[in-house]
């Protein structure tokens, strides 16, 4: 589980982080201030086993967890997936509502549901994704107005889990989903609004919980996983031809992206933790040239885990990191050297 950063619609950035009890926020005092307030706990009965947090076009938070709490003596543990909404920057969540799982009346097969992904449709409905027991995708869609459907049965098999969920921004939802046998399943919207409909399989033999997307140029989002054998970055979009390697074999877990400018040009910034390095390590792929290779660039946090990108209310890349003692990391692009030169780091508060 990663940490999140949103920036929300006053322009303030806000972090997010799993912690123990729930979930950690910690928000700017002032949109591009050094300052911060927090962290605040996100308190959650029971343990989250999965967490995605995504942005509505309105700018609202939307929280989705797998929650574990224990059974009975001899019962297997209480499984759900669970969705809060913080509506503005800084301000408390709506309480945490309980979607259930694609298996109401089978508590050992709801145990065998995997973490959420979700994204926003142009009509404004969330829509929640998750691994069935059954290996396939199960599907719950909030309407507009509120209101939650019923879960319903997106098939497809030998789903690993950590999918990836996004939309682009007219709106077109997309779902990859890694799976066995060398490949990731993929459903997309053909138009804004449309009915979401099964892709040919994407030659991706992706690690789980490795998988990320990001809106690369209009209308098309570029997809990240690590490859399995050599733990190499791959990005991919449905117009290329194969995935291309971006390197980065000594990292770990999935790959944070934010679309910007860096030099003139229209970039994905990249970051994920560098083994090898002991911290973060970022690096900037072209979006013209999504096969052009990638130069990854240490971040010189000893110990910096679980990044996050985004973009402040200047326009600035940020990267967020927490440390090894739970305390916020947070650096930002300098806007007086070439290349993507980010300040030193900054530590917010304590986790």
């Amino acid at each position: 589980m990663a940490l999140r950063l949103l920036r929300g619609k006053d322009g303030r950035l806000t972090a997010y982080a799993p912690v123990a009890g729930g979930v950690a926020r910690w928000t700017e005092d002032r949109p591009g201030g050094a300052r911060w307030s927090g962290p605040w706990l996100i308190e959650v009965s029971g343990r989250l086993a999965g967490l995605t947090i995504i942005q509505s076009p309105e700018g609202y938070a939307h929280l989705v967890g797998l929650r574990h709490r224990p059974g009975g003596a001899g019962e297997p543990a209480r499984v759900d997936i669970v969705h809060a909404t913080q509506f503005q920057s800084g301000r408390p969540l709506t309480a945490w509502y309980s979607l259930g799982t694609p298996h109401p009346k089978d508590a050992r097969k709801a145990e065998r549901t995997g973490p959420p992904a979700a994204a926003v449709d142009s009509s404004g409905a969330l829509r929640v994704f998750v691994r069935n027991a059954g290996g396939g995708v199960s599907a719950r869609r909030q309407d507009p107005k509120g209101t939650w459907e019923r879960w319903t049965d997106w098939k497809g098999t030998h789903v690993l889990g950590g999918m990836s969920a996004a939309a682009t921004a007219d709106g077109r939802l997309e779902l990859l989903a890694p799976a066995g046998k060398g490949a990731a399943l993929r459903w997309y919207q053909p138009e804004p609004g449309a009915a979401p409909k099964r892709g040919e399989d994407v030659p991706a033999d992706a690690r789980p919980d490795s998988a990320s997307m990001v809106e690369s140029s209009p209308g098309t989002l570029t997809h990240y996983w690590r490859d399995a054998r050599s733990g190499e970055v791959m990005a991919w979009r449905p117009d290329a031809p194969a995935p291309a390697p971006l390197g980065g074999a000594t990292g770990t877990g999935p790959v944070a992206a934010v679309r910007a400018m860096v030099d003139g040009h229209d970039c994905t910034v990249l970051a994920h933790q560098d083994t090898a390095a002991g911290g973060l390590a970022v690096a900037a792929h072209p979006c013209e040239d999504e096969a052009a290779g990638v130069w990854w660039t240490p971040s010189g946090e000893q110990g910096a885990h679980t990044p996050a990108l985004a973009l402040d209310d200047q326009g600035r890349v940020v990267l967020a990191a927490l440390a090894l003692d739970g305390k916020l990391l947070v650096a930002r692009q300098k806007t007086d050297e070439r290349g993507l030169a980010l300040r030193a780091w900054t530590r917010v508060g304590s986790g």
